[in-house]
């Protein structure tokens, strides 16, 4: 089972509106460098909802992440018993 695991990430913008996420860091302050941005396309989670899908490597993994236009937020898809991400 999945839930929806908050997250901050640092982001570029750039001047057409493109978002390219470059880092993500849990709330227990863990920092990673996102690799590479591999595809960007509209996803629903595991953890339900849907967003902006950046499927990411992170350390030579995919990892998705995703992003809430509406709420301005971004999300990876958590183990329910999971603590801080």
């Amino acid at each position: 089972m999945s839930r929806r695991v908050f997250v901050q990430v640092t982001a570029d913008f750039d001047t057409a509106g493109r978002i390219r996420p470059l880092s993500i860091t849990w709330s227990d302050g863990r920092r990673f460098e996102i690799d590479r941005v591999l595809d960007i396309r509209p996803g629903v989670a595991k953890s339900g909802g849907s967003g902006i899908r950046y499927l990411c490597r992170i350390l030579g993994h995919e990892v998705p992440i995703y992003y809430d236009e509406c709420g301005q937020r971004w999300w990876c898809d958590g183990r329910a018993d999971q603590v801080g991400g």
